[in-house]
């Protein structure tokens, strides 16, 4: 019981749990740079008066700027092992996937400002980076590690290991036992895996 249980909690942990371990480390770190860039961009930090400094575009252009940060951290550390070869596509899904997540936040971030009147700085910062990251995060995660890092993918790192792997079984032949009375083996001589007859 106690070994089904190791290998239950073994395959839970390399199949879920060490990812989304990483992935918080990933994403924690974007985050003190989305909302540090956010809060900033807020506060005129870098000019007053601007698309910027307006709580949509600080949340646009901070959001994109820790994209790329968590797509490196991603592809090198959390999903090293099923990274695709073709970057340029797994960067566009992972985009995608990430646009998704900022459409989850701006949202909640449009609903607290615009819809019920939340005009502060700690109204918007609890919206977007509080309700709108946890929804985000969650669907996030779920399609980085099912679609743009999935194991199945056709020119994943971990897929083409596979598929090579196969292909060695497949077509590589199998040491064969030598005949009896052949080089190598003394005539009377019981061959190896073959019980001593002796009374």
């Amino acid at each position: 019981m106690s070994t089904s249980l190791a290998s239950v909690a073994s395959r839970l942990w390399n199949g879920l749990l060490a990812y989304a371990v990483k992935f918080g480390v990933v994403g924690l770190m974007g985050l003190v740079i989305d909302v540090t860039l956010f809060n900033l961009l807020r506060l005129g930090v870098f000019g007053d008066d601007n698309w910027a400094q307006s709580a949509i575009g600080a949340k646009t252009i901070s959001t994109s700027v820790a994209i790329i940060f968590n797509w490196l951290g991603n592809r090198y550390w959390t999903f090293r092992k099923h990274r695709r070869r073709n970057y340029v596509r797994e960067f566009a899904e992972y985009v995608i996937v990430s646009l998704g997540g900022m459409a989850i936040a701006l949202g909640c971030l449009w609903i607290s400002h615009h819809l019920l009147g939340y005009t502060s700085l700690v109204a918007d910062n609890i919206s977007t980076n509080v309700v709108g990251l946890a929804l985000g995060t969650a669907f996030r995660f779920v399609l980085y590690r099912y679609w743009v890092f999935g194991h199945h993918r056709s020119d994943g790192l971990s897929n083409l290991a596979r598929v090579e792997e196969a292909q060695r079984t497949l077509f590589e032949e199998p040491p064969t036992a030598p005949r009896p009375g052949s080089a190598g083996t003394t005539a009377g001589t019981p061959q190896p895996g073959y019980a001593d007859r002796r009374p």
